[in-house]
């Protein structure tokens, strides 16, 4: 029989904010995906599916309580792990990134999942720590395991911008969970010495990336070129934008990857800083929602995963839009719930799901 307390703590304003993120991300995708000559209906009507397909998962996720989830946090973490093994050894390549599995006439992307799995496993594992002073080097050494395995195997997909987002998320929730000030000072001045060699590590396209950031206009008709067009795409927006479907930028594909990466310019231009506006303002209202429900959970665990998930968001959020006004480099992070993609809608709605559950059982202790 079901807990007439779980009914009466339904999020229904949780579930309503997903509803208007997933209604403004329909919207958009149609107009990015139809207002050129080149009109592609089956990219919408697919995310459409993946949005029936992601409200199913939420409804699941939040039927059993999450201390399940604590206990099976290693097999999540594995199965996950074993999924991106198994894209380097069958994974379909496209673009040159080798970060699909083909399951039947669905596509996955397992390092997507992982930033699921991420959280999980690192809220299982600082849930048992109780040291008041924070944590010291040595405590820091597992989740620093856990951590390197998704992100290491990510990487070599290549993959950079979903392991910088994992790496994040990590840093996120080991940061809530305290840090002794020597150990951060020792951890910075070697993320510092380290930078050198991570630029020689990288890969000649992402050099350029970077390069392109810092300077767009040094390649202004190579790798420059979508920066710009993307910039040029949000700034004549204006106020209240062009109109729907109205936008010239989307319209004559000047736009790269419109509907998943860019997504952000087509809705800038055709709605504006107005429209732009609005669309940030219920994001953030999810993420202080998110915040809100790890402060009202009463078993750590709880609190740990509800702060994940809002990381998780906050950091998609972030780099998506920087990248897309220039602020970042480009990287390849979708904008949650907005972007099109079945791997970034699955997991998006997982991580809803769970803040859900945490929501409807934050009366209970444990």
């Amino acid at each position: 029989m079901i807990d007439r307390r779980l009914i009466k703590h339904f999020d229904w304003v949780l579930l309503t904010l997903v509803l208007i993120l997933g209604a403004f991300g329909l919207i958009t995708i149609y107009s990015a995906v139809m207002a050129g000559v080149l009109q592609q209906k089956t990219i919408f009507w697919k995310q459409l599916i993946w949005c029936g397909v992601g409200l199913v998962v939420v409804t699941i996720v939040f039927s059993f309580h999450y201390r399940m989830i604590d206990r099976l946090a290693y097999w999540i973490y594995g199965i996950c792990n074993a999924l991106l093994i198994g894209v380097l050894i069958f994974g379909k390549t496209i673009g040159g990134s080798q970060r699909w599995l083909i399951l039947g006439p669905v596509s996955l992307q397992p390092s997507e999942l992982a930033k699921i799995a991420i959280i999980i496993v690192l809220a299982h594992w600082y849930s048992k720590s109780t040291n008041p002073l924070g944590l010291s080097l040595s405590e820091l050494v597992v989740p620093a395991i856990l951590l390197l395995i998704p992100f290491v195997l990510i990487v070599i997909q290549p993959d950079l911008g979903t392991a910088m987002v994992i790496a994040l998320i990590a840093a996120s929730i080991t940061l809530y969970k305290k840090i002794e000030k020597k150990t951060l000072i020792f951890i910075i001045v070697c993320f510092t010495g380290a930078i050198p060699i991570v630029w020689s590590a990288l890969k000649p396209y992402q050099k350029q990336r970077i390069l392109t950031f810092i300077d767009p206009e040094r390649d202004s008709l190579g790798a420059g070129y979508h920066i710009i067009q993307s910039k040029i795409a949000i700034g004549s927006g204006m106020i209240t934008g062009k109109g729907y479907l109205q936008g010239t930028q989307n319209a004559l594909s000047f736009l790269p990857e419109q509907h998943t990466d860019f997504i952000f310019s087509v809705l800038a231009e055709e709605r504006g800083l107005a429209g732009s506006s609005l669309l940030l303002v219920f994001l953030l209202i999810l993420m202080i929602w998110g915040l809100n429900i790890a402060h009202s959970c009463r078993n750590l665990f709880g609190v740990i995963l509800a702060v994940g998930v809002t990381a998780m968001i906050f950091w998609q959020v972030v780099i998506n839009i920087g990248m897309v006004m220039g602020l970042m480099p480009v990287v390849g992070v979708p904008l949650p719930f907005i972007s099109y993609g079945g791997s970034s809608m699955l997991t998006n709605m997982i991580g809803i799901g769970l803040l859900m559950n945490i929501s409807m059982r934050r009366f209970m202790m444990k």
